[in-house]
């Protein structure tokens, strides 16, 4: 007999997240609402909300994991409308309480559809038939259901904006908003990913819809100067990759990638406020901006040491992975060859060093995860290539953005960038059109606002 509740070694990784997010986004909040009246009010919708998502990942059975998901978004609903006098929190707060209902209809769907076809209510015998469930359109419409179910969870484009807008409530929620809730989807997946992956039409979906999302949000956090609204698009870009890994059957790297963007998401906004004491201590430390010959001899370096370690370790066989590793290695040797001294040479040898390690701690740990997870899916080949040439759109658009802004095409595709390409004001419109709140007054006065807020 089935059990409501399943521990997995993936299980417990994530609950071991959740505790050390949860304690120290409580333990920020505790101390930055000290001496207010609502701060109990606060840490009780906090509390709840990381109760809500610790019982979606034990959850074994589909109405129980159905009703713990809608758990996190109602209870997340009362922390964004924390200041509920604020417009724009009102705007994210709207856009989000109708997305939120979407991808509850949608995972409720997918759900009942496994339960007819395998008429059982766990998720683990789910899992364990999935291997003989063959080929059916039942399946397959599941499949896509929770893919789009992923996509508006990890707030992909175009329906993105409530996440850029949601910066309007308190610091510990954008914290813990980006660094845990949004990465839901991702989990979703990975908890379903042998019905994903029996389904080429929603892993495609995931590929172009996310990969285009990883791409597009990417370049605009680079026109941005607020840093939480940089934050917030990169965390769609970030979320976008995830989703491209596990769509391609690269799981293990999506776990190392969901947890290096938690503890980097939540140490960036719950450390936003020093951020003007380090660009100060930046600028007066004298760095250099790196130039184009800087970034190629950093590409060089990381093609060799790449190379090297391929040759006798076998890092990855996925020319998607590569490439994603290829510009984080370069990315991390770069400071070291940008200034040219007399301690040049010890400084990119520590790097070289770091960049080894490093490289190493990858590899053991994806071959290690691979085992954990006990998940397994061929590579398509066709659709690793299309993710690795998007990667290589990333780099070039975001080098000529920074290195040859006066070009005509290079101006153009920064102002639409700078615009959020448009694409959250047409969705907004849509929004208050087809179902306005009560305060649409309000919600439209927020909406202007975005337009002379959109260079922040």
């Amino acid at each position: 007999m089935f059990s409501l509740f399943l521990i997995t070694p993936l299980k417990l990784m994530l609950l071991g997240l959740v505790a050390i997010l949860g304690f120290t986004i409580f333990r920020y909040s505790w101390v930055a609402f000290s001496g207010q009246s609502d701060r109990g009010r606060f840490l009780r919708a906090l509390a709840l909300t990381i109760s809500a998502v610790v019982l979606v990942i034990i959850s074994n059975h589909m109405l129980l994991f159905w009703a713990a998901w809608t758990s996190v978004s109602l209870s997340l609903h009362r922390l964004i409308l924390f200041y509920p006098e604020r417009p724009r929190a009102q705007l994210a707060a709207h856009k989000k309480f109708l997305l939120a209902r979407l991808s509850e209809l949608l995972l409720g769907v997918a759900l009942l559809l496994l339960h007819y076809h395998f008429q059982t209510s766990y998720i683990s015998e789910v899992i364990a038939q999935m291997p003989f469930a063959g080929s059916h359109l039942d399946l397959k419409i599941a499949a896509v259901l929770l893919a789009v179910v992923a996509l508006i969870k990890c707030a992909q484009l175009p329906i993105h904006g409530w996440l850029i807008q949601v910066v309007e409530a308190p610091t510990p929620v954008s914290a813990l908003l980006h660094a845990g809730i949004v990465n839901l989807g991702g989990i979703l997946l990975l908890f379903f990913a042998p019905v994903l992956a029996a389904s080429s039409s929603a892993c495609w979906l995931l590929i172009v819809w996310a990969g285009l999302s990883t791409v597009i949000a990417g370049l605009v956090s680079t026109t941005r100067i607020s840093i939480k609204v940089k934050l917030a698009w990169s965390t769609s870009s970030q979320m976008g990759l995830m989703l491209v890994e596990i769509a391609l059957g690269l799981y293990e790297m999506a776990l190392l990638h969901l947890f290096a963007h938690s503890f980097y998401k939540a140490y960036s906004f719950l450390n936003s406020g020093s951020a003007v004491n380090n660009y100060l201590a930046t600028q007066l430390s004298g760095e250099f901006k790196p130039k184009v010959r800087h970034w190629t001899l950093a590409l060089v370096l990381a093609i060799a040491i790449l190379a090297l370690a391929q040759w006798q370790f076998t890092v990855t066989n996925s020319m998607a992975a590569a490439m994603l590793v290829l510009f984080a290695l370069a990315a991390l040797i770069l400071p070291s060859v940008t200034r040219l001294d007399s301690a040049t040479a010890v400084r990119l040898l520590i790097t070289l060093v770091v960049a080894c390690a490093l490289l190493a701690f990858y590899t053991t740990a994806k071959h290690h995860l691979v085992v954990l997870m006990g998940l397994d899916a061929p590579l398509n080949h066709s659709a690793d290539n299309l993710v690795a040439m998007f990667f290589v759109a990333l780099f070039v658009f975001s080098m000529a953005l920074q290195y040859w802004p006066h070009v005509r095409w290079v101006k153009r595709l920064f102002i639409w960038l700078n615009a959020g390409a448009y694409l959250d004001e047409w969705a907004t419109r849509l929004t208050l059109k087809l179902w306005p709140s009560q305060s649409l007054l309000e919600l439209q006065h927020a909406h202007l606002s975005l337009k002379t807020e959109a260079k922040q």
